[in-house]
């Protein structure tokens, strides 16, 4: 019989330690946030639901940026035993330049429209944790600006080629001039991808008020007054800014961009070129024979064809053919760090994120962004140490299983 008696008062204070609560509203949000989707989650209840569709959601029926992330979902790893990792070196050599983790903010359009602070608070946020920010030629914050927010860290542009070439052309003269050491040339994007939700939601910039937009806005005050008492929400890049998301970009792209418009850009640009959205490896050979310094694997987040390929699939066969030639990175679908951990496993050398920052930024500003890279590095080094890896170079394909759902038929 177990002897029973009452608790004396100094035992029970000893149980019952109260946690001191936190009077900063946003810091106690950010800190209840565990995963990229618990701030997923955040940001949908704070912010309008058309900004929010048009970072959440993808092209058509949404089936490529569904297949990218249940890829990742659908990795077995093999861990390491008795292998001891108590100090994990994360760092990383990408195009010349170092990073603290193998992992960049990737570009994102409309970026002030989501939370005010922009891509201000991306780059300052990547400067803080080590590694690249990438503008987008639709961003809202100016090349000099970005620059001015991450003075000491490595800023990468991201290059649409437009109708007007001398609009695309002027912007490779300014990013060099500021500074910034890489070029994302992105191919993916001859024409706008049919982005439903946007179509639905009447996005556009500037945004279009309805009676709907009015009444889904009602119970989100903080994010229209620091839309309203923020300076204008217009492309920092372009001169156009009036329509939807579709309409813009159908507008200032070119379907007709080739080779030759990247050899005229390769001629104008100083530092590294990568092109971005490659999808085939027979592409990718194409470009490591041109010379390029890296490619990445990417289908836009699923926002342009739907039905394509899987980045993180294509990755190991991409490898394997240009690996040797040109740095292989990789985006789409990474919510989480043992996703960056596969990825570099299978070969990559870096990888990006969209959507997982734009989360973070609508949760809480630049300390949400934090937040999210907080949350994806914490995911990376506590797989790392599971798998008994004590760097990124320990990292290799026998790692990672890529479990199979969707495989091709047999031509006949």
């Amino acid at each position: 019989m177990v002897k029973r008696q009452f608790p004396r008062p100094a035992e029970l204070l000893e149980l019952m330690r109260f946690k001191k609560p936190e009077l900063d509203a946003r810091k106690r949000r950010l800190s209840a946030a565990l995963t990229i989707a618990d701030l997923r989650a955040i940001a949908k209840r704070r912010t309008p639901k058309a900004a929010f569709d048009y970072t959440d959601g993808a092209a058509e029926g949404e089936l490529s940026l569904a297949r990218a992330r249940q890829a990742f979902e659908d990795v077995e790893f093999s861990p390491r035993i008795l292998r001891p990792a108590t100090d994990v070196d994360t760092s990383s050599t990408i195009l010349g330049g170092p990073s603290t983790f193998p992992l960049a903010i990737a570009p994102t359009g409309f970026t002030r429209l989501m939370q005010t602070e922009g891509e201000i608070a991306g780059a300052g946020a990547a400067g803080a944790f080590g590694i690249p920010f990438t503008l987008s030629t639709l961003g809202t914050t100016s090349i000099e600006g970005v620059k001015e927010a991450n003075p000491d860290g490595r800023n990468w542009f991201q290059l649409y080629v437009m109708r007007d070439r001398e609009i695309s052309y002027g912007l490779v003269e300014r990013a060099a001039k500021a500074g910034f050491d890489t070029l994302h040339f992105t191919v993916d994007t001859p024409v706008a991808g049919a982005r439903l939700r946007d179509k639905r939601n009447g996005f556009s910039i500037p945004p279009q008020l309805t009676l709907g937009t009015i009444v889904n806005a009602i119970p989100r005050p903080w994010w229209w007054w620091d839309f309203l008492t923020t300076p204008k929400l217009e492309f920092a890049s372009l001169q156009s800014t009036g329509g939807t998301v579709g309409e813009l970009l159908d507008a200032a792209m070119d379907p007709t961009i080739s080779f030759d418009d990247l050899d005229v850009i390769r001629g104008m640009w100083p530092g590294r070129i990568v092109i971005k959205g490659v999808q085939s490896v027979d592409d990718a050979r194409a470009l490591a024979d041109r010379g390029v310094d890296g490619i990445v694997l990417s289908n836009h987040g699923g926002r342009q064809l739907d039905r394509a390929p899987i980045p993180f699939h294509l990755l190991p066969d991409v490898v394997r053919e240009v690996g040797a030639d040109v740095e292989v990175g990789v985006d789409t679908g990474i919510m989480n760090g043992a996703d960056i951990v596969a990825s570099v496993a299978l070969g990559a050398k870096f990888t990006m994120i969209g959507r997982a920052y734009l989360y973070g930024l609508m949760a809480g500003g630049r300390p949400g962004v934090e937040r999210a890279l907080e949350i994806l590095t914490g995911e990376l080094v506590r797989t790392m140490k599971l798998l008994g890896t004590s760097s990124l170079a320990e990292l290799e394909p026998a790692h990672v299983t890529q479990l199979e759902r969707l495989v091709p038929r047999a031509r006949s």
